[in-house]
């Protein structure tokens, strides 16, 4: 009988995509957390200096005449961060084609609530810092981020029914949608028309790939980095060819998934009539077999999911704790936090947060339920879509994000817009998870 260590049980259990991608989320939440606790204690302490002339530091390229010249913050945050938004759009153009938004009935409830809490936060911001110079701030606490909100409703084990689980992902897969698009219309600086057309036509030619039928990744790879020199040079946020470079990305298999099952079948009979010899080495037909089974599994996989499988790890684990250290770093000068908390900026990102969040979410499902145009997730209760509601106020990444394109420029708004995203999230987190925990009740 053989002993397996305690993580390869793990590994013997069969998981779906979305089960993987529950998993990789709330490791990256974990994970994320650390990694905010280390960049404040690092702001606060005598290495602060070091932290901000390391980030500051400029990372040039050359060639010729040619000069691509940006900080160590600039390059994480346009580049390391388009991985990110790649991501992003391939998890979108999975729930769209086959996760939950691909069903409408199934979709309506998380596409309405993710508006909802969309729309109010903007509107509790903009209230509150209406004809001000940081105005321009409303997009701050639309955004929910999807790694600590998942993680936080994980912790709850089976006091949550999975079909709420499911709704959470799908709205902050909207949400993510909706940030997007944002980001791409209202903080764009100056648009420059050539290189914006070359991004245009590299997009197209990424379109003509999948239509074509190529499946292998190089070239969407190699495209897509064009894609996203061109977007930096045109102004719109680089970040967004990330998104528009996923959804080129083949979604079907080379081989349908019957022709598999068949093909393997038979490759699985010929390989079981070579003798294995006595010494346990493979007849070298069996190797070749083998490596054809390995290609046929290759073939079913769509390039869209094996991409987001290959990134969930280096993105979760790597990227976004790079950004949250590069960006979450924030000197408290505890004689100025008042002041921080009481600015028209933190306020509205607080309100917007904690309060319009779970407000546009909940209220917006709950008209929508009790119009009929949806239904609550199976086994959950609309007091258990107030906790989601609630858990959906957790902005950070893309909050933080947002408010750096918003505030650029303006280290004060970005400072006070940082310490109400940062009070906001772990508000909404504790918030929600006390009210999933002892006050919601189960269908």
């Amino acid at each position: 009988m053989r002993l397996y260590a305690p993580w390869e049980k793990a590994f013997k259990k069969i998981a779906t995509p979305f089960e993987h991608f529950i998993h990789a989320q709330t490791t990256t939440g974990f994970v994320l957390m650390s990694m905010t606790l280390l960049a404040l204690i690092i702001a606060n302490s005598p290495l602060y200096e070091t932290y901000l002339h390391i980030i500051h530091t400029k990372i040039e390229f050359n060639v010729g005449d040619w000069k691509l010249s940006h900080s160590l913050h600039h390059w994480i945050n346009d580049g390391l961060m388009a991985i990110f938004f790649f991501m992003v759009g391939l998890e979108i153009k999975r729930e769209v084609l086959v996760g939950e938004l691909s069903n409408i009935k199934a979709a309506i409830l998380p596409i309405l609530s993710a508006i909802g809490g969309m729309l109010l936060p903007a509107l509790i911001y903009l209230s509150i810092n209406a004809n001000t110079p940081h105005a321009n701030g409303w997009g701050i606490p639309m955004a929910t981020d999807i790694a600590f909100a998942i993680s936080a409703l994980v912790l709850l084990g089976k006091r949550v029914s999975p079909a709420l689980v499911t709704f959470l992902v799908a709205l902050a897969i909207v949400d993510d949608l909706g940030a997007v698009i944002v980001i791409a219309l209202f903080y764009t600086q100056e648009i420059q028309m050539l290189p914006l057309m070359l991004a245009g036509g590299t997009f197209l030619v990424m379109i003509a790939l999948n239509r074509f039928g190529i499946q292998a990744i190089l070239p969407y790879i190699l495209f897509g980095m064009l894609l996203w020199f061109f977007m930096l040079e045109s102004g719109v946020h680089a970040t967004i060819a990330g998104v528009l470079a996923a959804f080129t990305i083949p979604s079907k298999p080379k081989i349908p998934p019957v022709d598999f099952s068949k093909h393997t079948r038979t490759l699985l009979d010929e390989y079981d009539h070579y003798p294995v010899t006595t010494d346990h080495v493979m007849h070298e037909k069996q190797k070749a077999i083998l490596q054809n089974i390995k290609d046929t599994i290759n073939s079913v996989i769509p390039p869209s999911l094996r991409l987001e499988n290959a990134l969930h790890l280096p993105v979760g684990l790597l990227i976004i704790p790079i950004f949250a250290l590069a960006n979450a770093g924030i000197a408290i000068d505890f004689g100025s936090v008042g002041d921080a908390f009481g600015s028209p900026v933190a306020l509205g990102i607080m309100a917007g947060l904690v309060l319009g969040k779970m407000a546009g979410i909940t209220g917006v499902g709950y008209i929508a339920i009790k119009m009929g145009i949806a239904k609550l997730p199976q086994g959950a209760s609309m007091s258990q879509l107030i906790g989601v509601g609630a858990l959906g106020g957790i902005g950070f990444t893309m909050s933080i994000f947002v408010a750096d394109l918003a505030f650029l420029g303006d280290e004060n708004a970005i400072f006070q817009a940082k310490i109400g995203i940062l009070t906001a999230s772990l508000l909404s987190g504790i918030l929600g998870y006390l009210w999933l925990r002892f006050v919601a009740k189960k269908a």
